[in-house]
């Protein structure tokens, strides 16, 4: 969600910027140089993204196992319920009802905490990965002399988007 947030922030931000340097521009009669750079690709391409994501797997892989196999054994104790429900007493009915919800309870709750765990992780990666991209591209922004560079924006020219160099200078580890 807070990545959400900077992406609207700074889509706000990047339409002012746009204005002041258009402005900026026409007054002084000199052209600025402007570059974009595709957050969604760099979190999909770039090895140090396919790194973070390939450890989170490894991380919560037993943790998925686990609900995988709850789920599994929940299933088997429904059907078993409803198989055997009509030749069961009622009393004996009613207590296997009563764990078949307990269980149901349990994965409920063991699902929701691996979901918020796996994304609380998930947004610790990205935000690394974030944080190294945008050293990347200050840097190619200082070097080339980019007067501004956006990530986002609703159309973009080809030729001012500069992420397959980001890309290459994170997967070359500069």
């Amino acid at each position: 969600m807070k990545l959400f947030s900077k992406s609207i922030l700074s889509l706000q931000s990047a339409a002012l910027a746009v204005c002041l340097v258009a402005s900026a521009s026409a007054t002084a009669q000199e052209t600025s140089k402007i570059g974009f750079v595709n957050t969604d690709r760099i979190f999909k391409e770039a090895t140090l993204a396919k790194t973070a994501s390939a450890k989170i797997d490894q991380e919560f892989s037993p943790r998925n196992k686990e609900i995988e196999d709850l789920a599994a054994r929940l299933k088997a104790v429904s059907d078993k319920l409803d198989k055997d429900g009509p030749v069961l007493s009622e009393p004996e009915r009613i207590k296997r009802q009563r764990d078949l919800t307990d269980l149901d309870k349990e994965f409920q709750r063991k699902q929701r905490e691996f979901r918020e765990d796996l994304n609380q992780r998930r947004n610790e990666e990205l935000a690394a990965v974030l944080d190294r991209s945008n050293k990347v591209i200050r840097q190619i922004a200082e070097s080339e002399k980019y007067d501004i560079i956006f990530q986002e924006g609703v159309y973009v020219s080809p030729r001012i988007d500069i992420t397959d160099k980001v890309i290459k200078a994170l997967n070359s580890g500069k």
